[in-house]
């Protein structure tokens, strides 16, 4: 087992990564949604058949919402949330891909992106930056940043400097917050959302 992953499966445990559009099995190192059956996955929700056709299918695969993928070694990589995926137009866009790059700027400590929605997409890409104290960046900066490095599509629209994320009590990043934020700022701002 690798520690960048969560393992493999186990025995008697039968796991797919499967593409979330097609419902295929998606190939090693793909990523697709994680989907497991077994004695060990629950059957349903009690007294509740109507959230349980929304999770297992009629194969008996739990549907985890989880982004994930397998890699050659048989070990699993959770990557993200299907929630989290910003569809821009028909394209999937991971988050994590993008923030990943973005976190290569030596003035990041922080960063989170979130869909912006959008009357022409559907759905934009949006980025909230915590800079390292004592460092600068404008919009313009952190879009040349990513030309020519990352898939245009992939490039945020709006990138928003903010000094600490929402959180929950137990100290998780609340992304929905961060979406109604963006939608508030650009307002605030006078950015038009396209």
């Amino acid at each position: 087992v690798r520690c960048s992953t969560v393992g493999r499966a186990y025995e008697f445990t039968d796991v797919k990564v499967l593409d979330p559009v097609t419902g295929r099995e998606c190939p090693v190192g793909v990523e697709g949604e994680m989907c497991c059956r077994g004695y060990n996955v629950m059957k349903g929700y009690y007294k509740n058949p109507e959230a349980t056709a929304q999770v297992i299918d009629a194969n008996g695969y739990l549907h985890s919402g989880d982004l994930g993928m397998k890699d050659e070694d048989g070990n699993y990589r959770i990557t993200g949330r299907i929630k989290d995926m910003i569809i821009r137009g028909g394209e999937n866009i991971s988050p994590k891909e993008v923030e990943d790059f973005l976190y290569k700027m030596p003035e990041v400590r922080d960063v989170q992106v979130v869909a912006v929605a959008s009357p022409r997409y559907g759905e934009d890409v949006g980025a909230f930056i915590i800079l390292k104290e004592g460092k600068e960046l404008t919009r313009e900066d952190v879009r040349d940043f990513c030309k020519d490095h990352i898939a245009r599509y992939k490039i945020p629209r709006y990138v928003f400097f903010i000094s600490q994320f929402p959180m929950t009590g137990s100290g998780k990043i609340q992304k929905f917050r961060l979406r109604q934020m963006a939608l508030e700022m650009c307002e605030a701002q006078g950015i038009e959302i396209i």
